[in-house]
């Protein structure tokens, strides 16, 4: 007897688990699991639905745009609005009106440019992460993967004789 205690190591006796159990899963605990995991996750998932159905934006600050009033017709530049983290795009259209929107594409996030018209195209604004293309006049998508989503996030403005001031931005039409 002593012979068999001697050959079975000191940690064998301290954790006596089988080995033919060691890895053993019953169905009902596997569905358990599943099931704690897809509540989990849908949690998760509701906790952002509500956050983002109850977030409200604004209020807007007024903020003028430095250099805006001298600018050509065709001209653009990228000022910050309405904070200093995100870029927005003011364009002096060829017929010299202005218009400005959020310069993130809403595909992955890319910086857009605007682009004059030429022989063979009219004025748009471009996305050159995959091709896209923006109607200048509604931020919506003409070309590329914008096309299927929502529209560029435009930018209220308020011209003056001499200045060009941003109040706010646009709501999100989805249509």
């Amino acid at each position: 007897m002593s012979d068999t205690k001697q050959s079975i190591p000191k940690w064998r006796e301290d954790f006596p688990i089988e080995q033919e159990f060691d890895d053993f899963i019953t169905r009902r605990d596997f569905v358990r699991f599943l099931g704690l995991v897809s509540a989990g996750l849908m949690v998760g998932n509701a906790s952002v639905v509500v956050s983002s159905l109850t977030h409200e934006e604004g209020p807007f600050p007024e903020m003028e745009v430095a250099g805006a009033a001298d600018m050509k017709p065709g001209g653009w530049m990228v000022y910050k609005y309405p904070n200093e983290k995100t870029a927005a795009i003011l364009i002096r259209r060829e017929n010299g009106e202005y218009i400005s929107f959020l310069q993130k594409c809403p595909h992955l996030a890319c910086p857009v440019s605007y682009h004059r018209s030429n022989d063979e195209e009219g004025e748009h604004i471009g996305c050159y992460c995959h091709n896209g293309r923006f109607e200048v006049e509604t931020g919506r998508g003409t070309q590329g993967p914008p096309r299927e989503l929502r529209p560029l996030r435009q930018v209220v403005l308020r011209v003056d004789e001499n200045s060009v001031t941003a109040i706010g931005l646009n709501e999100i039409h989805l249509a």
